[in-house]
């Protein structure tokens, strides 16, 4: 971190020396937001194995029951590690760093580690008593049975919350204080230990597990790796935040101005960023009315978990490192910093987000195909799969945005605003949701759209009112280069049509192996595709990228 200027310098800053403190911010975000997004890519991949080996062993139905089973523990951890907590604890935190010192901030991250602990415990509790009715709450549709396993694996995983929670908070120091890399791998640790400590007590607990055969025994097994996966994601970050200068004791005073600012960021941040994961809920409400049931369920999960894949490489990765940078920036004000950090950071996730929307648009069921069919998975779940994922492709342009716009509310203290239009988005997908299920009859697919229009009606709302509250987004530059953009991206797809009809006409007979190379051999072109048309057209964001990217690699020692 920078050192802070001696307290006699008091002199204000120059218009120069702004624009290289800006600079300065914009080129560590864009070196932090490399490493970040190679630690999440780890992440997401492993994530990916983890949703094979499930689907794999145990089928669209019960995976669809145990993904209900996690699912309000997910959500909560969602909100905590990329939303509410982190959010707010982070835009505290460092206002605290720069105004009061370390010494201040070590306070006030030991009193939140102590109230978190506390508080989150006792959710835990509250969430293993009331299982079953939220269960029944959340899924009416299913059957009863359904609803009872789900419920007791529930209650297996239920203390990952109060995991996740302290998780959030160091990750919310080290991102602070510029140590990105470590909380962005330790999700990886998560899901390694979700896959080997699951994979590992099955295996040794239930002799059907061996032999192909699903039992409460073995899907309990995979709930406990859950809790083994939380406390390794937790721990690989401890030794970071001793590096960094924080020792951890338990610290009860709770009425401390810090705290009281983290909590009154809080509650409306969790409103704002919950409302993608409140949806999730709800889509899970009504996909039990469809057809597919429990089958849903996991349709809805895998096509979503594709689209957290570029979400969190580059969406949650830009946001990451770029909330920070507009915390400080929006320390004395909205700033032409502020304007620019936030501006910069848009058309960054953009350029990034773009051409993955569109290949997962026109690739998913051959995507899909290629990672989940496998074992009980097979072609049928795929196709309806897919049809999710296309929506969720067009959804994702939006969410990305969204994650680098929504905390720069929290930034200048118009949190209400993103609460506000949050719930909006919930509202308007209950209404759209009950129309295509109840009278259309539709299916879970029709959810998936509801849940991308309202991420679009979100962002633009959002984008609206943050322009006019810090006078100007650089709007006319991002829309030029978002044409540009559009541009290549639509060059990549026509360049893919032709591999497109061949994998439609072949794709059945095709080993697996060949599909593999096929598949990842034509991404390798629409990327390569991509990145020549962006620098034929000068897009700006692919000068910064490719010279990061040679910065980075070429490298002669670490």
């Amino acid at each position: 971190m920078a050192d802070l200027p001696p307290p006699d310098s008091l002199t204000p800053p120059t218009r120069a020396t702004e624009g290289s403190a800006v600079n300065r911010d914009v080129a560590t975000a864009a070196k932090s937001t490399s490493v970040v997004s190679l630690a999440v890519l780890c992440s997401r991949l492993l994530g990916l194995v983890r949703d094979q080996v499930l689907t794999s062993k145990f089928g669209a139905l019960y995976n669809g029951i145990f993904a209900q089973a996690f699912g309000t523990p997910n959500m909560l951890r969602d909100l905590f590690a990329e939303g509410a907590l982190s959010t707010a604890f982070v835009t505290t935190f460092s206002k605290k760093l720069k105004n009061e010192g370390e010494e201040a901030a070590w306070r006030l991250g030991r009193k939140m580690f102590t109230l978190a602990a506390c508080f989150m415990s006792v959710v835990s509790l509250v969430g293993i008593v009331v299982a079953l009715p939220l269960t029944r709450l959340l899924v009416p549709g299913w059957a009863p049975w359904k609803q009872e396993l789900a419920a007791s694996l529930a209650q297996i995983m239920y203390p990952f919350i109060a995991i996740v929670s302290l998780t959030a908070l160091a990750m919310g120091i080290l991102n602070a204080k510029k140590k990105f890399f470590v909380p962005a791998v330790a999700s990886a640790f998560f899901n390694l230990g979700c896959i080997v400590g699951g994979f590992s007590l099955a295996w040794l607990l239930d002799p059907g597990f061996r032999r192909g055969e699903i039992s409460w025994t073995s899907l309990a097994s995979f709930a406990v790796g859950t809790l083994i996966g939380g406390l390794c994601q937790f721990m690989i970050q401890w030794p970071a935040l001793r590096r960094v200068g924080f020792r951890y004791r338990p610290d009860f005073g709770w009425r401390d101005d810090g705290v009281r600012e983290v909590l009154r960021l809080m509650w409306p941040s969790l409103i704002a960023a919950g409302g993608v994961q409140i949806n999730v809920q709800i889509n899970s409400i009504f996909a039990s009315f469809t057809w597919g049931e429990a089958s849903a369920k996991t349709w809805l999960q895998l096509a979503q978990r594709l689209q957290q894949l570029p979400l969190g490489l580059f969406g949650v990765a830009v946001a990451t490192v770029t909330l920070p940078a507009l915390s400080r920036a929006a320390a004395g004000g909205i700033t032409p910093a502020f304007r620019e950090v936030l501006a910069k950071g848009l058309r960054l996730v953009l350029f990034l987000v773009v051409p993955c929307a569109a290949g997962l648009a026109l690739f998913a069921q051959e995507i899909l195909s290629v990672i989940f069919e496998h074992g009980r998975y097979g072609a049928a779940d795929v196709w309806q799969s897919a049809r999710v994922l296309q929506a969720y492709a067009f959804g994702l342009l939006f969410y990305a945005a969204l994650k680098v716009v929504q905390p720069a509310f929290f930034a200048i203290d118009k949190r209400f605003f993103p609460m506000g239009v949050s719930l909006g988005m919930i509202l308007f997908n209950i209404i759209v949701n009950s129309f295509t299920v109840f009278v259309l009859k539709w299916d879970h697919a029709a959810l998936a759209w509801a849940t991308a229009a309202g991420l679009a009606l979100n962002f633009g709302v959002s984008y609206v009112a943050m322009r006019r509250f810090a006078g100007g987004l650089d709007t006319r530059v991002t829309w030029n280069g978002l044409v540009r953009i559009g541009v290549a991206a639509a060059t990549m797809l026509v360049v893919c049509v032709a591999p497109k009809w061949w994998f439609l006409a072949h794709w059945p007979g095709l080993s697996f192996g060949v599909r593999l190379l096929a598949l990842v051999g034509t991404i390798m072109v629409a990327a390569a595709t991509y990145f020549f048309v962006c620098g034929v057209l000068r897009v700006t964001e692919a000068g910064d990228f490719t010279a990061l990217l040679k910065r980075r690699f070429g490298r002669t020692q670490g």
